[in-house]
């Protein structure tokens, strides 16, 4: 298919973009025109307002019909003005003529008070309302109002000898440079363009000194760049001719070389033939061998499948001998809780002898006391002295009675709640605050005859549904160690428990300022019968049941951090409503 020349293709995008631009400018001369000549005539109307507001003004005041027509007739009569309204003080029409709008649409019957632009963008229809104000002995009072009228016709009739001017000049300068541009273009661009195409359809290979191009300097420097280009080419053509010749020389004496590499390759061939057929004896007894090893091989291979049977029977062995310790390390996890509750029985037992004891004196003091009384009754010495000394004694007794029985109680009550939660794993509602102290209170036999102190810092509407077994189990063997292990040789430790209530999730932090662990010790923390006091009867199954707790029975995690001297820290986290192993 025929295509459009470089020359044709620039000279319609130039011309292209400079007639757009043209019929940009123009209409936006032709619009600026436009918006003036309205603008003018705006202000004519303001003129003509002033000019006969007087006279419209009186002519109404004297209700002189005949005389408000004729000013309106001569304002009609202006080439600006295409139509008028008078209107009285009533907002009746005195008259109206030419064309116009309905005023009375836009303002009913009411008369406007000051200036007031209107138009119509749909008829073109533009103008403005004036009130008429008439001045009598110092006072004003409005007579009415006028409306004039022009139209978009009177503004295109303005600036209709300037349009033909715009649009005549736009088409000239247009021709004009439409003109040059064909000349231009064909002057510097298409005439060398087919001098240069001619030329180059004119090369012979054969003659290339004859073949480069010539061009004139003043005809572009984009040509001549292009003439140069093309006559570098042929200069590298005629250097890869005499390259290609060279290299058929070498070819030709690589030919006969190769020739001699032939017959020596032959002789090569030759004797290597000879050492094959050694080598072929060679693999011939190699076989042999081969076989006599494949026979010793099934030996071995029968050999090695009875000792994999045997091994078999062996890791049955070993298999059932770890299902026995399994169940003995079940019976000595079994075994530690209940030696643990064992422990909380005897402590709370030594606890509970104490105002019970008080409780027993105190009974047995008051009953003597009565009896003395009865006594002194009976032999008729009682005197209110007696009386009044039995009764105070007898008021503190009863009050020492309730304070050491209650305290029995509440020790009793905490006992029998965490010793059934540490033998059940029965999921039941807990305050998580109050059940903290419970557990505090259970251990408090272990506690009170030291110095260290138990910090919880938890928010007391922490409402859980939980075997609490699970955590009255893990903050027993978590304070029982920091008391055993933590504190050993310390007259006064702190313990921290921070509980944190996370969306889903209850976040514990538990740390203590013992003597702490070293990295070894840290790392076997959490393995079964890890100890650093089996010669003193430690187990090493508190902190092993607490991780089995945490994990399995509450779903959670737990992890322990630790240096010597820098005390050990917990940071426990489990869901609310944990996923229950069974």
């Amino acid at each position: 298919m025929p295509q459009t020349s470089l020359s044709k293709k620039l000279l319609t995008k130039v011309l292209s973009v400079y007639f757009l631009l043209t019929l940009i400018v123009t209409l936006g001369q032709i619009i600026a025109e436009y918006y003036n000549a309205k603008n003018f005539i705006r202000n004519e109307l303001s003129t003509l307002q002033q000019t006969f507001a007087g006279s419209l003004t009186r002519a109404i005041w004297e209700l002189n019909t005949p005389q408000t027509l004729n000013i309106a007739d001569g304002l009609l009569a202006i080439p600006a003005i295409e139509g008028v309204i008078v209107r009285d003080d009533n907002g009746t029409i005195i008259t109206q003529s030419g064309r116009y709008i309905d005023i009375q649409q836009r303002f009913s019957n009411q008369l406007v008070q000051q200036e007031l632009s209107i138009s119509d963008q749909q008829s073109g229809i533009f103008g403005y309302t004036f009130p008429l104000i008439f001045e009598f002995s110092g006072r004003t009072s409005q007579v009415g109002d006028v409306t004039l009228f022009s139209s978009r016709n009177v503004v295109i009739e303005r600036i209709e000898v300037g349009l033909y001017f715009l649009i005549g000049n736009a088409i000239l300068k247009t021709t004009f440079l439409i003109i040059l541009f064909l000349l231009a273009f064909r002057k510097h661009l298409t005439e060398p363009l087919a001098d240069l195409s001619q030329q180059i359809e004119n090369l012979d290979l054969e003659q290339l000194d004859g073949s480069k191009v010539r061009i004139s300097t003043d005809e572009g420097a984009e040509l001549g760049i292009m003439a140069s280009a093309y006559n570098k080419l042929i200069e590298r053509l005629q250097d890869y001719q005499q390259q290609l010749k060279q290299t058929q020389q070498q070819l030709l004496l690589s030919n006969n070389k190769l020739d001699q590499q032939n017959l020596l390759l032959e002789q090569e061939v030759a004797r290597k033939t000879s050492g094959l057929s050694q080598a072929m004896m060679d693999l011939q007894q190699q076989k042999q061998e081969l076989l006599q090893n494949k026979q010793a091989l099934r030996e071995e291979i029968e050999q090695r499948r009875q000792t994999e049977l045997n091994l078999l029977a062996r890791q049955r062995e070993l298999q059932e001998t770890i299902d026995t310790l399994n169940q003995a390390q079940d019976r000595l996890v079994q075994s530690e809780k209940m030696a643990a509750l064992g422990g909380l029985v005897a402590g709370i037992t030594h606890e509970v002898n104490t105002p019970v004891g008080i409780g027993v004196t105190a009974t047995s003091f008051l009953a003597e006391r009565l009896h003395q009384l009865e006594q002194a009754f009976r032999e008729k010495t009682l005197t209110p002295k007696m009386l009044e000394d039995f009764l105070s004694e007898a008021s503190q007794s009863t009050d020492l009675l309730q304070s050491n029985l209650q305290r029995a109680s509440e020790l009793i009550a905490s006992f029998k709640q965490i010793a059934v939660d540490q033998a059940s794993e029965a999921i039941r509602t807990i305050n998580l605050c109050e059940y903290l102290h419970e557990i505090i209170r259970s251990l408090q036999p272990h506690f009170k005859k030291t110095q260290h102190q138990i910090e919880v810092n938890c928010a007391d509407n922490i409402i859980l549904d939980c075997p609490a077994g699970a955590i009255s189990q893990i903050f027993t063997n978590l304070l029982m160690n920091s008391l055993i292990h933590g504190f050993e040789n310390m007259a006064q430790g702190q313990i921290r428990i921070t509980v944190i209530d996370d969306a889903d999730n209850i976040e514990i932090r538990y740390s203590d300022n013992g003597k702490g662990l070293s990295a070894g010790q840290l790392e076997k923390l959490f393995h079964p019968f890890f100890t650093t006091k089996r010669d003193q009867g430690g187990s090493g199954l508190g902190t092993h049941i607490a991780y089995n707790l945490v994990r399995q029975t509450l779903g959670g995690s737990i992890e322990a951090s630790s240096e010597p001297g820098a005390g050990l820290h917990y940071h426990i986290c489990f869901p609310k409503k944990p996923r229950l192993n069974r």
